[in-house]
């Protein structure tokens, strides 16, 4: 599982990154490697990064647990 765990944190560093580039010079990095923000491979990708966000926002507790990271209460 730590594999999935590091696979979801790069994938939405990728996403991070890329609503930056929006914000900052309105540059969508993904359409611009996937033929737009309508092409097959750019759809892939928001697809996969944002069902890595919902991967870290459902398990974030089992996260923090495998890699030792639980806040005591």
């Amino acid at each position: 599982m730590k594999k999935l765990d590091v696979l979801a944190a790069v994938l939405l560093v990728v996403g991070g990154l890329n609503w930056g580039l929006w914000g900052a010079f309105e540059f969508d990095l993904v359409a611009a490697i996937g033929g737009g923000n309508t092409g097959g491979l750019a759809k892939l990708v928001y697809v996969i990064v944002g069902l890595a966000a919902l991967y870290q926002a459902v398990s974030l507790k089992a996260i923090q647990r495998r890699w030792g990271l639980a806040v005591a209460k």
